[in-house]
C-alpha cells in the first residue's frame, strides 16, 4: 500500500543540499507543523520550538529517504507528534509553580460581539478537546484540525484506520456529551 507522495521531488533536492527546496518545504508546511505543536501544547514557544526540531530532523531524513516509503508529510506529522508528546511527559513530571497555566489571552483585535463569542467557543472546543485521553485527542487534531485523511492520520499514530475510527467516534461521544451539559451551548 504505497501512496504517491506529491513532495517526492522536493525531498530529494533537499537531501541533495539545495537550500531553496529547503525553505520551499518548511514554508509550505511550517503553519500546519506550528498548529499541531500548538493545539497539543498550548504554549506558543514550545510549539516553535518543536517545529524547529521537526523541520532540523526533515533536513537530516532527506537524503536517506526512499519514495515509495510513504509520504514525507505523513512522516513529519508522526515527528511532530512523537515530540509534542516528550514535552507534555516531562511537563507531567516536572512541578508546575503556582498550578495550572494561564488561559491563552483574548484575541487582540478589535472585535464585535460575534468574534468574542467565536472565540469563546474555539477556546470552550479547545479545552474540551485538551480533556480527551491522549489517543482521541491526537487522534481528532490530527483529521479534523490538521486535514489528514483517516489513512495518514492512521500512520502518524501506528494504529490501523479502524483503530483510528474507533478514537475519532469515542472522542465525538465525549465532545457531544461535554457540550450537551453546557447551558447555552448552541449547535450552530
Amino acid at each position: 500500500m504505497t501512496e504517491l507522495d506529491p513532495d517526492s521531488a522536493l525531498i530529494e533536492r533537499m537531501g541533495q543540499g539545495d537550500e531553496g527546496a529547503v525553505r520551499q518545504f518548511v514554508t509550505a508546511r511550517l503553519p500546519r507543523v506550528l498548529a499541531l505543536g500548538l493545539r497539543l501544547l498550548r504554549d506558543p514557544a514550545e510549539a516553535e520550538d518543536v517545529a524547529q526540531e521537526a523541520f532540523t530532523r526533515a533536513w537530516r531524513q532527506a537524503p536517506r529517504w526512499q519514495a515509495g516509503q510513504g509520504r514525507f508529510d505523513t512522516w513529519l506529522h508522526t515527528v511532530t507528534l512523537n515530540l509534542c508528546r516528550d514535552r507534555l511527559r516531562r511537563k507531567r513530571h516536572a512541578p508546575v509553580p503556582g498550578g495550572e497555566d494561564l488561559p491563552d489571552p483574548p484575541d487582540p483585535q478589535p472585535g464585535a460581539d460575534a468574534m468574542l463569542e467565536a472565540s469563546a467557543r474555539g477556546q470552550a472546543v479547545a479545552l474540551a478537546i485538551a480533556t480527551l485521553p491522549e489517543r482521541q485527542r491526537e487522534a481528532i487534531l490530527l483529521v479534523h484540525y490538521q486535514d489528514l485523511t483517516n489513512i495518514a492520520a492512521a500512520q502518524a499514530l501506528d494504529i490501523s484506520v479502524e483503530a483510528l475510527e474507533s478514537l475519532l467516534a469515542r472522542g465525538r461521544r465525549t465532545l457531544k456529551q461535554h457540550f450537551a451539559q453546557k447551558e447555552g451551548w448552541r449547535d450552530e
